[in-house]
Formats: C-alpha cells, sequence, structure tokens
C-alpha cells in the first residue's frame, strides 16, 4: 500500500475529527441514560469542549491542541484543573508553585481564547468520592460541553487514575434529569482520552484529531507554564511537539493528536451492509 493510499485509507475511515456530531440518522438512537451518545463522527465548529485534568499541565500539553482547534473553527473551549499541580517542582515550595501554576493556565487559556475552572483539591490527593464527582457534573452543566477530554485510566498516577473515574461519574451524573442540581441536566456527546505519556497503560488510539492549524498557538500557549521548558526534568516541550508531528505523520495531517474513545462510543448501527 503506497503512502498516499496509506492516508486515503486512514482518511476514509473517519480518522481527524477535532470536534464532533451525530448524523441525523442517528440523532433519535436510543442511548443509555447518563452516557455519552453513540454514532458515526462528523465534523463540527460548534459547541464547547472541555478538557478535564488532574493537573493545569496535563489539561494544556496533553489535552490543549484539540481544543485549541476547535477554537479556532469557532466552537468554544473550558479547561478544568482539579488541583494546581502544587507539587510538581523539586525546587519551588508548593505554597508558590501552585499560584504559579494557576497563573500560567490562565495565561495560557487566555492566548487560546479560552476559560478556565479550577477545583481546589490537593496535589497528589485528589480523591475518587462524590463531593468532588458533583462539582465536575456542576461544571459540565454549566458550560454544557459537546466533547470532554480526559484521562485514560491506564494511568502509574494516582490523581490521573481518580480523575478518570470522576469524570465519568460527573458525565452520568450530569446527563440525569432525576438528579436536582443547581443547573438543569446536560448529556454529553463525546467523550475521548488523549494521548498522554503518563496514561499508557493499554492506551490504544482509535481517532486522530487534526490540530495543524493551531498547533504553533498551542505550543505558544503551553510554553507560559515553566514545566514545558524543562523546569520539572521532563522534556515536555520536545515530547508533545515531536508527537504532533508522529501522529500526523501516521493520519496524513501536518499535525494530530491521537485519541482513545471509550468501547461503548465506537458503536455503530447499519441499516444494511
Amino acid at each position: 500500500m503506497d503512502n498516499s493510499t496509506r492516508r486515503s485509507f486512514l482518511k476514509d475511515l473517519g480518522l481527524g475529527t477535532a470536534a464532533l456530531s451525530i448524523p441525523a440518522e442517528q440523532e433519535n438512537a436510543k442511548t443509555m441514560p447518563g452516557r455519552p451518545t453513540t454514532g458515526e463522527m462528523e465534523d463540527s465548529a460548534s459547541g464547547t469542549i472541555m478538557a478535564i485534568a488532574a493537573h493545569p499541565g496535563d489539561a494544556f500539553f496533553a489535552m490543549g491542541a484539540p481544543v485549541a482547534q476547535h477554537i479556532q473553527d469557532g466552537g468554544r473551549g473550558v479547561f478544568v484543573s482539579l488541583s494546581l499541580g502544587e507539587k510538581g517542582s523539586a525546587t519551588i515550595p508548593p505554597a508558590r508553585y501552585g499560584p504559579m501554576q494557576k497563573t500560567a493556565a490562565e495565561n495560557a487559556a487566555r492566548m487560546l481564547s479560552a476559560q478556565t475552572e479550577f477545583l481546589t483539591y490537593g496535589d497528589g490527593e485528589i480523591p475518587f468520592n462524590d463531593e468532588i464527582s458533583f462539582a465536575v457534573c456542576d461544571l459540565i452543566r454549566k458550560h454544557q460541553p459537546a466533547v470532554v477530554l480526559t484521562h485514560w485510566r491506564g494511568s502509574w498516577h494516582k490523581d490521573h487514575q481518580n480523575c478518570y473515574k470522576i469524570v465519568n461519574d460527573a458525565i452520568f451524573y450530569a446527563a440525569l434529569p432525576g438528579i436536582v442540581r443547581k443547573l438543569p441536566a446536560h448529556r454529553t456527546s463525546r467523550l475521548f482520552f488523549p494521548e498522554n505519556w503518563e496514561d499508557m497503560d493499554g492506551f490504544h488510539p482509535d481517532t486522530y484529531s487534526n490540530v495543524s492549524a493551531a498547533f504553533a498557538r498551542w505550543l505558544k500557549a503551553c510554553a507560559a507554564f515553566p514545566m514545558w521548558r524543562g523546569e520539572t526534568g521532563f522534556r515536555y516541550d520536545d515530547y508533545y511537539r515531536s508527537l504532533g508531528v508522529a501522529r500526523g505523520c501516521l493520519s496524513g495531517f501536518k499535525y494530530a493528536v491521537a485519541l482513545m474513545s471509550p468501547p461503548e462510543q465506537l458503536t455503530r448501527r447499519l441499516r444494511s451492509l
């Protein structure tokens, strides 16, 4: 199979969607209560995409490029951090590093014309319980995202593992009208797990998001974080910049991000073969 045929094959599979919607023939398909809808994926510039991460760096580095692309395409973007990642520096005390992380996230979001939300749980101590799940549920109902990005469960990091579980419960709670909160119910259309070097156990991407047009703006936004420039020792800039190139090579785009879907989201309903 030559290179042009490979690219055509990948595109024919529907890979490379930065924001997603359900085709008309599947809008009335039944969906389990509280779960994202299923169906074929199409480009859509409308609606909101929300990145929910354990720490600000995860939200922008692993999840930020699709958010930046969605905003550039005319949609809205929201970055949610469950903690400030205040214990991530070996040289700067948490009391100083936390505010630095928050300021960096706010500056990065401003560069991308995105919004930010911060919860106040301790770095390395993010719990998994209904309190935090309902707090995230309320943010989902507030911003009404069509697409949510979050951590894959296959992580060595406890905060990332708990974030995965929190977001799944929050999406479930947010969609149920019978769960009465200050805001009405909202059902998220799509859930994705972006590629994160800390969350690679069992990670098998099935979707490539074309982020070529927003790639330079996203890199500039990430540079607002000291850790992006190597403050913590890991070469985030080199890793995610190179990953965008590598995933672009595999998908036929200039730059891309690899995403993994929940198994039920990949369900297809065909009237006939």
